[in-house]
């Protein structure tokens, strides 16, 4: 690791220098297409009704905007196996009506994704639509495709801040991404942005490859200018599924989190902000450190449907964009207006209405699962096919270490090869003594 206090910050590998080796020099599976054609979008779902009282209270502060499937990246880990456009996308005239419509629902800041925002001809309008209605655009990006003038363009039209995707040091990131030379165009994205006068952020994925890289990665991009680091755990959703071997299993959180929270120090000190995901946590003893930045000091439970909002380029709406479609597509807009959607559909509502008989498995015993309720409801449901058994918890592997057990996560059955398609995995308790670690 570089920099002054690179010592200070231990990497741990879950991998033993051979396995790493194999992982990184492993092919892309060829078994399924690299980027599948979306089906349609479901159409005329039913809503209840009426809106509860629940309903008109919650409120999307934040909503990831989808606005095109179309990518000029293949990642290996890409939940929504990006590459083309989405059957039947929305014209530029139903986006900026959808962007009227996040206004007036109370959104006050839209991100917008892909696939590559910057593939749809007419990303700026959308950009320029949003600050006009007096919310934050942002961006989430590879950066393959930003250049001097598409950087300037953005500043010009009103892009507040741009995340930058980077998944380690460069042969790590550019296996990831499945392209040579997606780290160092990653890197000059920044440049370009920044010089033109657009902030820069940096998002990781944390997984087997990256997570021994992330302490010098974090000096990397603090060089590099990024005012703040989103950490996410990679979860078996899309492309990520095919290759298990590179997710982290549950008993990887226990050398993780003790470098997250010296990282979270470290990052003071280089005044970069650190945010953890939505899957990150939850109620372990570095939780004040890891969330110092919000009142509870900890992670709670899920608020898709609650103060997030996703959105898919063919107009179907979640409640995070993360979760699936089939499962989690809640209407679209074409069919019903932005509001009848986020207070009526049932997809919508879940996390206002559950409780704990929705949880299973461990999180239903739980000592903390009232309060949690299982966290990240993308994370269950990709790993297991339903939601309410978290196995991405440092509390729960704690639990497991002092009884010398360990959970360890198996996959059963593969994903059929669609865009937020999942397989199915089953945890397997077993003893720590005797096991590699």
């Amino acid at each position: 690791m570089q920099g002054r206090r690179g010592n200070d910050v231990a990497a741990t590998d879950p991998l033993s220098r051979e396995e790493r080796a194999e992982l990184l020099g492993k092919p892309r599976p060829r078994h399924l297409p690299v980027a599948p054609v979306a089906p349609p979008a479901r159409r005329h779902l039913p809503l209840a009704d009426e809106a509860r009282e629940v309903d008109r209270t919650a409120r999307p502060n934040h909503a990831v905007w989808e606005i095109t499937l179309a990518c000029d990246l293949a990642c290996r880990h890409c939940g929504s196996r990006a590459g083309h456009a989405r059957p039947e996308e929305l014209t530029t005239e139903q986006c900026l009506d959808l962007v009227r419509q996040m206004s007036e629902l109370g959104v006050r800041e839209v991100t917008l994704i892909g696939g590559e925002a910057y593939l749809r001809e007419d990303w700026l309008e959308i950009v320029r639509a949003i600050r006009a209605h007096k919310m934050q655009p942002t961006i989430t990006t590879g950066g393959r495709g930003i250049d001097e003038a598409r950087a300037r363009a953005a500043k010009a039209a009103g892009l507040l801040t741009v995340s930058v995707s980077i998944d380690g040091l460069e042969a790590t990131h550019d296996r990831l991404r499945g392209l040579a030379g997606s780290h160092a165009a990653a890197l000059a994205a920044m440049k370009h942005l920044q010089g033109a006068g657009v902030p820069t952020s940096v998002n990781t994925q944390i997984n087997r490859l990256s997570m021994p890289e992330l302490p010098e990665l974090l000096e990397l991009i603090a060089a590099h200018g990024a005012h703040s680091w989103q950490i996410q755990l990679t979860v078996p959703m899309g492309r990520a599924a095919d290759e298990p071997d590179v997710l982290l299993q549950p008993y990887d959180l226990l050398a993780l989190f003790p470098m997250l929270a010296k990282l979270r120090e470290r990052c003071d000190e280089l005044k970069v902000r650190f945010f953890p995901g939505n899957n990150v946590g939850y109620f372990g003893p570095h939780e004040p450190t890891l969330r110092g930045h919000v009142i509870s000091g900890h992670a709670s439970s899920c608020k898709a449907g609650q103060r997030t909002l996703g959105i898919e380029a063919d107009g179907t709406i979640k409640g995070c964009p993360s979760l699936s479609t089939a499962a989690w597509g809640g209407g679209n807009i074409r069919d019903h207006s932005l509001r009848d959607i986020w207070e009526r559909s049932a997809a919508l509502r879940y996390t206002r209405d559950r409780t704990v008989n929705e949880l299973w498995g461990y999180c239903r015993s739980c000592y903390y699962a009232d309060h949690c309720r299982a966290g990240c409801t993308w994370t269950s449901d990709v790993f297991f096919g339903r939601p309410g058994n978290n196995p991405y918890c440092h509390h729960r592997a704690l639990e497991h270490e002092r009884a010398g057990k360990r959970e360890r996560l198996v996959k059963v059955e593969s994903p059929p090869g669609q865009p937020f398609d999942h397989g199915r995995f089953e945890v397997i308790v077993e003893d720590m003594k005797g096991t590699q670690p």
